[in-house]
Order: C-alpha cells, then sequence, then structure tokens
C-alpha cells in the first residue's frame, strides 16, 4: 500500500471538528517549553519537528512567544538575546525565526513573534477605545484570551509560498518554566489545550540529563522536578525531549517514564550533535514522525524518500568539503556570544559547503586592531592582527555604535591594499566608504554622522525619515528592492546577472549622495542604488578580487542550499586564496 493510501485509510477513522480549517482538517498545535535552564535548544527542536513534519508533506507555520515586556527584538543588545532577525514586512524579531525560516523554507511576518508586550498594548488599546464594555481589565481572562486568539489567527496565515493554510502550529514558548514572566502564557495553553481538544494539541518539554564525569549513570533529577513544575500548571507533557552530552541510557528512558508519567517511547534522547541538520534524523530515527500522527490523529505520516535524502545531504556537507577556507569576522560583538551573528556565521556556512570548504571562522574583536600607545594592549593587537592577516577572506558585519569603527576600518584598508577578499554588511558599507575617503583621498576628518555628530566630512549621513528622538521600530527595515546601474559588477554575475534584486535592509544611515562623485571618481564605484535611485546599495573596486559592500543584510535570506550570492563570492574568492 502506498503513503497515501496509507494515510488516506488511517484519516477515514478519525472525525475531528473543532479548530477547523478551511479544507475541513482541524488545525494541530504543538507546542514546546524548556525547564532547567535557558538556551537549551527549543529553537532547533522547534525547527526539527517542523522539518520531518514537513517531510511528510504537511503544511507548517511557525510562533515564537518571549515572554518579555518589550514590543519586538529591536532595541535588544545582542549581549541580551543575540542577533535581531529581521522579517520581510520588517518585523524585528527573535533569532529563532531565523531558524524556522531556514530549516523549513517559510517566509514569516512579525505576527509569528509574540512579546508579553505586544499582548499587553493589544489589551490595553482595547480598553481604552471601550472594547471590554467597563469591565475590570484581567489577567486572566482579557490576556490570555488575547494570547489564544492571536495563535489561532496567526497560524491560519500561509507561509510556505503555497497560499495553502498550514495544517500544524509549532509554537515555541521561549524562557524556562517557572519564570514569573511566562505565567500567563502557561495558563493561556492549559486553557488553550481544553478549546482545541487534546487530539489537536500535543506539548513537548525540553530538559536537561547531567552526565558528570566522576559517575557512570545519568541524573535525572533536575528534569523531574521541571516536569513536576510543568504539570502544576497543567500542561502535562505528552514528548519529554532530553538534552545530554551523549546519548543517554535506555534504564535512563525507563526511569524518566516511571517518574515523569510519559510513555518511555515518548521519551526522546537528544544529545549533542555534529551539526543542527543532524536534529531532524535523530527525531526520525526515534520515530517521532509516527508518534505525532497518533498523537494528533494525523494518520499515518511517513517521510518521503526525496525529503529523507534532503536531510541527510544537509547533515552531510561537512564531509562532502575537500578543504579548509578561514575567513576572519571583524565585529564587536565577538568575545562573549557567537549568537550575536548568528545568521551570518550560517550564511557563511551556506556558501563554504557550496564552494566544497570547510568553514574555519575565526572572531576578531574590532577594537582590539586599534592602536592607541596609552590603551592598546599589544599582545591583544598582535595576536587581532595575526589573526587577520593569517585569513583568506575578511567580514565586516553590521552594528551600531563608535565602539570598534576604527579597528573594522583598519581592517578594510589591510583588504583593500593586499587584495583581501573583503564583504562588508551595513554598517561594513558605510565604513568601507569612510576608509576610502581618508587613505585615498586624504580626507582624513571624513566620518559619519552616527560616530560623530559634528564632523566636517559627512560620507556618511542619517537618513531624513529617521527619528531622532526613538529607537525602536524606526530604521529602514524589511524587504526593499536593488536595482544595478550596471553591467560591470562582480556581485550582479553572483546574482546570475539580475537587475533587480529584493534583501532585506536594516539602518538609519546611508552614503551622502554630495560624495559619490568624488568617491567613484577616485575608484570606488557605486554599482546598485534603490528604486528612488537616491541610496547607495552596493559598492566595488574594479582592480581587486572581491571588494563588496553591502547596505542591506543578506545573511538574512541565506538558505542551506541557496547561499545567499554575496557570501558566495567572498568564499569563492576566498578558496582561490587559500
Amino acid at each position: 500500500m502506498s503513503y497515501q493510501d496509507k494515510r488516506k485509510e488511517s484519516l477515514l477513522s478519525h472525525n475531528d471538528s473543532v479548530a477547523s480549517s478551511s479544507s475541513g482538517k482541524s488545525m494541530k498545535y504543538i507546542l514546546i517549553t524548556g525547564g532547567v535552564m535557558s538556551g537549551i535548544g527549543k529553537g532547533i527542536l522547534a525547527s526539527g519537528v517542523g522539518a520531518v513534519l514537513k517531510a511528510s508533506g504537511l503544511h507548517i507555520t511557525s510562533i515564537k512567544i518571549d515572554p518579555y515586556l518589550n514590543i519586538d527584538a529591536g532595541t535588544f543588545s545582542p549581549y541580551e538575546h543575540g542577533e535581531v532577525f529581521v522579517l520581510d514586512d520588517g518585523g524585528e524579531v527573535d533569532l529563532d525565526l531565523g531558524n524556522y525560516e531556514r530549516f523549513l523554507n517559510v517566509t514569516l511576518t512579525r505576527d509569528n513573534n509574540i512579546t508579553t508586550g505586544k499582548i499587553y498594548r493589544s489589551v490595553t488599546d482595547k480598553e481604552r477605545r471601550g472594547d471590554y464594555l467597563g469591565k475590570t481589565v484581567q489577567v486572566v481572562p482579557h490576556i490570555t484570551d488575547e494570547i489564544q486568539n492571536w495563535v489561532m489567527d496567526v497560524a491560519k496565515i500561509p507561509v510556505d509560498g503555497s497560499d495553502e493554510q498550514p495544517e500544524v502550529c509549532i509554537i515555541e514558548l521561549g524562557g524556562t518554566t517557572g519564570d514569573i514572566e511566562g505565567m500567563p502564557f502557561y495558563e493561556a495553553f492549559r486553557q488553550f489545550s481544553h478549546k482545541v481538544r487534546r487530539e489537536n494539541f500535543c506539548k513537548f518539554h525540553v530538559s536537561l540529563i547531567l552526565q558528570p564525569r566522576s559517575t557512570t549513570d545519568d541524573k535525572t533529577k533536575p528534569t523531574q522536578q521541571t516536569v513536576a513544575e510543568v504539570r502544576k500548571l497543567g500542561l502535562a507533557p505528552d514528548f519529554l525531549v532530553c538534552r545530554s552530552e551523549a546519548p543517554i541510557q535506555e534504564s535512563t528512558k525507563e526511569k524518566i517514564s516511571n517518574f515523569c508519567d510519559v510513555d518511555k517511547e515518548f521519551v526522546i534522547s537528544l544529545p549533542d550533535l555534529p551539526s543542527t541538520y543532524d536534529v531532524p534524523l535523530a527525531l526520525l530515527e526515534q520515530n517521532v514522525l509516527e508518534l505525532l500522527g497518533r498523537r494528533l490523529k494525523l494518520g499515518y505520516l511517513e517521510a518521503s524518500q526525496e525529503s529523507k535524502n534532503l536531510l541527510i545531504h544537509l547533515a552531510n556537507q561537512k564531509s562532502l568539503c575537500e578543504g579548509d577556507v578561514t575567513i576572519a569576522l571583524v565585529g564587536k560583538y565577538t568575545l562573549y556570544t557567537k549568537d550575536a551573528y548568528a545568521s551570518i556565521i550560517k550564511a557563511l556556512e551556506h556558501a563554504s559547503y557550496a564552494c566544497r570548504r570547510r568553514l574555519n571562522l575565526i572572531y576578531v574583536e574590532g577594537c582590539e586592531l586599534e592602536l592607541n600607545t596609552k590603551e592598546t594592549d599589544f599582545e591583544k593587537y598582535e595576536a587581532a592582527w595575526n589573526k587577520v592577516k593569517s585569513a583568506h577572506g575578511i567580514l565586516i558585519p553590521g552594528g551600531f555604535g563608535k565602539r570598534g569603527t576604527s579597528g573594522k576600518m583598519e581592517a578594510i584598508r589591510w583588504a583593500r591594499l593586499n587584495k583581501i577578499p573583503m564583504l562588508g554588511i551595513c554598517l561594513g558599507l558605510q565604513l568601507a566608504a569612510i576608509e576610502f575617503a581618508r587613505n585615498v583621498l586624504n580626507l582624513h576628518n571624513a566620518n559619519s554622522t552616527e560616530l560623530d555628530e559634528n564632523c566636517e566630512i559627512k560620507i556618511v549621513i542619517d537618513m531624513p525619515e529617521h527619528n531622532q528622538g526613538q529607537l525602536g521600530g524606526t530604521m529602514r527595515l524589511g524587504k526593499r528592492k536593488t536595482i544595478f546601474k550596471t553591467e560591470n559588477s562582480k556581485l550582479r554575475k553572483f546574482y546570475g546577472g539580475q537587475q533587480e534584486i529584493e534583501e532585506r535592509h536594516r539602518h538609519r544611515y546611508e552614503v551622502n549622495p554630495e560624495y559619490l562623485k568624488v568617491l567613484e571618481d577616485a575608484g570606488l564605484r557605486f554599482v546598485a542604488q534603490d528604486e528612488t535611485g537616491k541610496r547607495q546599495e552596493i559598492l566595488e573596486l574594479d582592480d581587486h578580487p572581491y571588494f563588496v559592500a553591502v547596505q542591506y543584510h543578506p545573511e538574512y535570506l541565506s538558505k542551506p542550499l541557496a547561499p545567499s550570492p554575496p557570501f558566495f563570492g567572498l568564499l569563492k574568492a576566498a578558496t582561490e586564496k587559500s
């Protein structure tokens, strides 16, 4: 019997009648929570579960809930929550939505990221309009109802380009079980589980299994405690996903099953793996797809052979590489967290695999490249420059603020003079223009109004529509059109010769149009502009293997098997140097 016949036969035995979609089937919801510690891997699990469900032919959507009071992620320091991911519609959201888009090949909206700030603002706006007819506005029912309604509305939005309403919505609840900020959401989903009925609502809980080297057994007490906590909140897990360094023992699964009231086959071992793309394969090997089909009454589910082959290929890309390529990422947030550049790292990986090279990514703090005799730590200074000089290519990422910008410009100068492939992104483009003005045109006072608002020579200026009094949501955001002005462009070739492209933006400064002619006359070519013809989008140098900078953020649209053209160009040029 074929897969489609098996699924059709199994579905005939079920009669779901609530939360119906336009196709007559019930919307299925999967809630993913986590305990013991933050950063336990809920986002990668959510992406992995979505990937295996999509492999069976289902239409999938995702929602990320962040219980903080911020309206969105736009004003966060990368030290707080990692990078700010930008969507087509300009939504500034949590980096996990980037994982969802890359894994599931979907395009999400700002409403796919729910925050406490958004929920409370929506409720208080309704109260001000009089929508509650004079009633006392409370967490229950008003906040909890708003959460549930938001989820049900967003779950219906097509996201995979097919115009088909999703069949399964995967909801990741950020934070850790027990956090006071998350309590309204746990209560909302406790109520929600009854509203949509058990067969349409499934709960995953991610926990930590300790494996101390001083003993030979797995320690399950933290998991027992977090499951007890989530059960008290009325959300007893159906699946218990155990994170650990090594695979957990069968005896550990039995113990967890007994103490946590979860069937042993629903206890999933998810140890540290070589790649995030190994996660869907690990889930398939433990029959998660079959178990979800039973639990959510989706009928017989099986990943197609084509989908399995694709997942295997993604997981094995690194093993197909035939050499190494070294890229120096010269940034501002490299010392403490790599999440600050999560999408850039992924885009570099995608491009390196396309070039059949293993990525050796080295992180350089921009300020450590700066020579100031009073403040310079010469040991760090020498070590940082040794890293830069050892690299086959240099990447200058986006960012805000003055710290480290002089060092970044020194790295740009090194790449320009020594013919080292270089890609600048957003701030990287602006600094490339300033460096060129200072060191080629001898305009030593050239600067950006962001770095010195009273600078004499304003190579980079504030955009006219930038709201000086408010930071959140005031930038040029989202997918915008870029138009090449010439066919004589290195980067245009990597875009397949297209004259018009669309990429996502996040900036509030631009190259000053008054200095375009003098810069171009000296050899710095601006080869593309926005649809108005006023904003410069791409700069290049002719007499250089690959000196390219872009005003947009190409990392946001990079996919595992469709690497971003600017990143692919950098890696291809760097590979020729390796």
